[in-house]
């Protein structure tokens, strides 16, 4: 079985002092108003890098409390699913032949192919603090769909045609099966390329609610999407956008009409289950029209390989005149071994757009998975009186790497912005939040707070910080602020001598540190939460 990379995968050294020293080149996407500014060009704010130091016993106790031992029992299994795949390799005859398997209209054939004669022009950016091999793209499948598609009844709790599908749904504790579905929430259910079921579709039609996956959208509302699909994120926006834009397979398409409040939240769950080098690059795009609202979550697993695979996501959302959007993640991808073999390589462009006066659009994450992380969620504030928020739990152990953050782009006057980031490094991970509040010219009281707060644990974990400031406005008033703190022996000694036991004061500490964050998740994430980091936070999230 061939590796999706030409050297395989190296296992990663902590960043030393004299790397640390150097600032990142720039940021490559467009428009150039959305750029991370070059140190060449500006006084940034200082970087901050620091490393923590503590017991070796209490650093290989901390170290264990965060492992996820049971990720391969719970979402790391392989279910053998016979599958139509494309052969390995990009080209202009692989996008053809995707194209052609979808059977999707000329108009969609023509944006990919325009994609890829950006994305041949463009290279792969070397800025962030990641490291990793080269990425073979042609040593990689770009699409993979079930053979047989499930059905769902009426009521959208059915029987399959092809049970095993919904059985792994099913194992995944993702509510699409009869025994599992729920009335409150729909479900949009993607495996590998293609959305394979999608719930509670009847009771969202009666409220001119919109939600199928992003390959039915085109087939049956192909105005909708020639007006929004890339209007947020161009196709030539960045290198994997690009990529996205050429080769995207499924994804969620959510429109919410004019003053429709969403009946219920609605949902995406991905899942990457080819044991190959297939690829995964689902595309949503989330419209709310004026004076609507919609809450949005996804989650993700794949199965545990020992090879590299990649995900690489385009998210657009657009907000018009008094709209809102929340929008939840809780990231779950395989993040390798304990030795760093393996995992995700997650590149995601995820971005949303404050159209009209008095929209609000709302992003909060929890990052716990995948072997690397790169992605910057972002608010365009083009409205007058718009608001974007921030919030954003990531949790890097073993070899893990994270280069996170967000970019708040104020550009309407009375605009506000919040960031609230929590980074917890353990291992010998590398934990980095990059950060861009741009307020242009024309936004007069634009208003920004940001507080980016690190945890380290262990004595090979880094968090490096990089927050960017830019002012053409003096008017506005921005504040950031920072901290580093550590887990060590004379405080969990603290909660010792109490009669407070190990686990119970980590659980303590990790709880306090991220409730900012969690108390905004939805109430169904609370469980999986609690899961992923492996404590017990109880009154932190709902």
């Amino acid at each position: 079985m061939a590796s999706l990379f030409a050297n395989g995968i190296s296992r990663f050294s902590p960043q030393t002092t004299s790397e640390s020293s150097k600032l990142p080149k720039g940021f490559h996407p467009k428009p150039e108003s959305l750029k991370f500014p070059s140190p060449k060009t500006l006084n940034p704010t200082r970087v901050f890098k620091v490393r923590a130091n503590v017991g070796t016993e209490s650093s290989d106790k901390l170290q264990q409390y965060f492992q996820n031992q049971d990720y391969d029992n719970k979402y790391g299994f392989v279910e053998n699913i016979d599958s139509i795949t494309t052969p390995n390799g990009l080209s202009e005859e692989t996008i053809r032949l995707i194209s052609k398997l979808k059977k999707e209209p000329a108009w969609i054939l023509e944006f990919r192919l325009k994609a890829y004669a950006k994305f041949l022009k463009l290279e792969e950016p070397k800025w962030s603090d990641n490291r990793y091999p080269l990425i073979n793209l042609q040593d990689m499948c770009y699409y993979s769909v079930p053979k047989k598609k499930p059905t769902l009844n009426s009521s959208d709790k059915g029987e399959a045609d092809d049970p095993k599908l919904l059985e792994v749904f099913d194992r995944l504790d993702v509510p699409i099966t009869k025994k599992k579905c729920s009335a409150n929430v729909a479900v949009d259910a993607v495996f590998n390329s293609e959305s394979i079921a999608i719930t509670n579709k009847e009771p969202l039609e009666k409220s001119g609610v919109i939600f199928c996956s992003i390959s039915e959208a085109i087939r049956k509302y192909p105005d909708l999407i020639k007006k929004y699909l890339g209007r947020v994120v161009p196709s030539d926006d960045n290198y994997y956008a690009a990529l996205n834009s050429a080769v995207f397979s499924d994804g969620s398409f959510c429109y919410i009409p004019k003053n429709t409040r969403c009946p219920m939240p609605v949902s995406s769950y991905f899942r990457m289950n080819a044991i190959k080098s297939t690829g995964q690059f689902e595309r949503t795009l989330i419209v709310a029209e004026e004076g609507s609202y919609v809450e949005y979550s996804e989650g993700c697993t794949a199965i545990s390989h020992d090879k590299n695979q990649l995900h690489a996501a385009v998210v657009e959302l657009y907000c018009a005149e008094g709209a809102e959007i929340k929008y939840s993640t809780v990231q779950n991808w395989y993040a390798g071994d304990e030795q760093g073999k393996g995992g995700i390589y997650n590149f995601v462009t995820k971005r949303g757009l404050c159209a009209g006066d008095r929209s609000k659009i709302s992003w909060t994450q929890v990052e716990k998975g995948s072997a690397i992380t790169w992605k910057y969620p972002s608010v365009v504030l083009e409205g007058d009186d718009s608001i974007g928020e921030f919030y954003s739990v990531a949790l890097t152990n073993n070899y893990q790497q994270a280069d996170t953050g967000t970019k708040m782009i104020h550009k309407g006057k009375n605009t506000k912005s919040r960031i609230i980031s929590k980074g917890i490094s353990a291992g010998r991970s590398r934990n980095c939040y990059r950060g861009l509040v741009q307020v242009q010219s024309r936004a007069e009281n634009a208003k920004n707070t940001s507080t980016c707060d690190s945890m380290l644990i262990g004595d090979n974990a880094a968090a490096n910080t990089y927050p960017y400031i830019q002012v053409k406005n003096p008017s506005a008033r921005v504040e950031h602020e920072a901290s580093t703190s550590k887990i060590g022996e004379d405080q969990i000694f603290y909660f010792q001598q109490r009669g407070i036991d190990h686990e119970r004061a980590l659980a303590a500490m990790i709880s306090g540190f991220c409730r900012d964050v969690f108390n905004k998740l939805p109430n169904e994430f609370g469980a999986e939460v609690n899961q992923l980091l492996s404590i017990k936070l109880e009154g932190s999230v709902g």
